[in-house]
């Protein structure tokens, strides 16, 4: 059974000004925000979404693009136009205000831009407030109230007043606040946008590891961009009162819905927002521990590449194995691959962000290999494809993509050592390996034959083209010389 999501709003519209309903009508029938603006302003527009239980939902835009409006329409602060709310199963609109303040009380909290602290009381007693709204005894809320400053990075903090704190423990405590009503959904309008830059990435960074805790439910508005790609599972995109786009941080930065929304990314943080896991190659230079020595070897020539993967059952990633410690066991008639695998080679999670692989990209010039939670080879990220996703550029260059590491053996020596330590049993698959070598040389061969025709074909073609813009010259400049000669005989 599908579980119930935490919100839900349906064709939501909110206008400021006379006649409403006149207004939505003509919303209706294609009217833009600027043609009802002699009517009033429509805040919102026919906003349509879910926000699942246990996501951090954001609500981007900027100013006046109606994102501030849409969050006070979700817990009832304003009621819509037109459209309705459901909050955990129960529509909102048209609700009691006596049954919508025991929604909110149960299901909603709110942490506001500006804090918005008693200043009268001291911090447990604001973090406590909520709890004494809701009738919770003196002790348990102070024993609630202090668990949570204490979540938040303000133990010891509970008989200050408002104004001994700085803004970025102000703000810790509006978030204790909302934290210590135990509430399912949390809404955070620009919550952070009124701290210092390094205050507000610790916030930030403070929020994401509270909701992966407690698993709340929230919805943040900003207008700040790598913001809302740093904190957001989805990500609202808002212009003029309509939603333009709702996505995952991934899907808007790379495939933004429109020009709006691509000048919206342009400059954004990508080393922050995209993961291994979203630019990772699939790696072709794989083998398992139980194919041998022979085979990594024919592996690496005939990728033209110096490493490959060494997977065991399950494609569990076991280590590297390097062109030249494999010739060696060749040479040596080994059968076993087990002695020149290594575990000296980096290794990420999918779910690392880019910013945090420079460091093994810099200290090693093999392709970082990335892995799941049981170790299984999902991918590779070598250093051309983590610089293309931060320039936002293809990897690929003009013949082939840059996946592999160079080889440091030429072919011909690693065939001749094949067929010279080949035994009967693996003659077959040797010459096999030896005619596969000579048709790809030769399918090259043609391949660079055809591209050479073609150029020449080109060049002759803008040749020709030249040619005849030279000719077209030279005859419009004897027709400028005729008429400039004509001009000065006399009549």
């Amino acid at each position: 059974m599908t579980e119930t999501p935490a919100l839900e709003v349906r064709r939501l519209t909110k206008f400021f000004g006379r006649k409403p309903r006149e207004a939505i009508e003509r919303l209706r029938a294609g009217a833009s925000r600027t043609e009802l603006a002699p009517l009033g302003t429509a805040a919102v527009i026919d906003a349509d979404f879910e926000v699942h239980r246990g996501e951090i939902f954001v609500v981007m835009g900027l100013s006046g693009s109606g994102k501030s409006t849409l969050i006070r329409t979700l817990n009832g602060l304003l009621e819509p136009s037109d459209g309705t709310v459901t909050v955990m199963g129960e529509t909102i609109t048209g609700m009691s205000r006596k049954r919508l303040r025991e929604v909110r009380r149960r299901h909603v909290s709110m942490v506001f831009q500006h804090f918005a602290l008693l200043p009268h009381r001291t911090v447990l007693e604001n973090a406590a407030y909520g709890l004494e709204i809701q009738g919770v005894s003196p002790a348990e809320r102070r024993a609630r109230a202090e668990h949570i400053l204490e979540r938040v990075g303000l133990g010891g903090w509970g008989d200050k007043m408002p104004a001994e704190l700085s803004g970025g423990m102000q703000q810790r405590v509006g978030l204790a606040r909302a934290l210590a009503s135990d509430t399912d959904i949390l809404l955070m309008d620009e919550a952070f946008s009124a701290l210092d830059p390094l205050i507000r990435k610790e916030m930030q960074e403070q929020l994401v590891e509270l909701q992966h805790e407690l698993g709340k439910t929230i919805v943040f508005i900003t207008h700040d961009l790598n913001e809302a790609m740093f904190l957001g599972d989805r990500i609202a995109v808002m212009r003029d009162g309509r939603i333009v786009q709702l996505g995952t941080a991934e899907e808007i930065l790379t495939d933004p819905a429109d020009g709006y929304v691509a000048q919206f990314v342009q400059d954004v943080d990508r080393s922050r927002v995209l993961t291994a896991g979203n630019v990772m190659e699939a790696p072709r230079a794989v083998v398992t521990a139980s194919a041998g020595p022979r085979a990594a070897l024919r592996s690496m020539r005939d990728l033209q590449t110096s490493m490959v993967f060494v997977v065991g059952s399950g494609r569990r990633l076991l280590g590297v194995a390097h062109d030249r410690d494999v010739l060696r066991l060749v040479q040596r008639g080994e059968r076993s691959l087990e002695s020149a695998i290594s575990d000296d080679h980096p290794v990420v999670g999918a779910d690392e962000h880019l910013s945090e692989l420079f460091e093994s990209a810099v200290e090693s010039q093999l392709p970082l290999a990335v892995v799941d939670e049981q170790g299984r080879l999902l991918g590779a990220v070598p250093r051309v494809t983590l610089l293309a996703a931060l320039g936002n550029v293809s990897a690929n260059t003009a013949e082939q993509a840059i996946i592999e590491t160079p080889a440091t053996i030429p072919v011909d020596v690693i065939t001749a050592t094949l067929h010279r330590t080949a035994r009967p049993d693996t003659a077959l698959a040797d010459a096999a390996d030896a005619s596969a070598v000579a048709a790809a040389a030769a399918e090259a061969a043609d391949i660079r034959a055809e591209a050479l025709s073609k150029e020449t074909e080109a060049f002759s073609r803008d040749a020709e083209a030249l040619s005849r813009d030279a000719e077209a010259l030279s005859q419009e400049t004897d027709a400028t010389r005729a008429d400039a000669a004509g001009e000065r005989s006399p009549a």
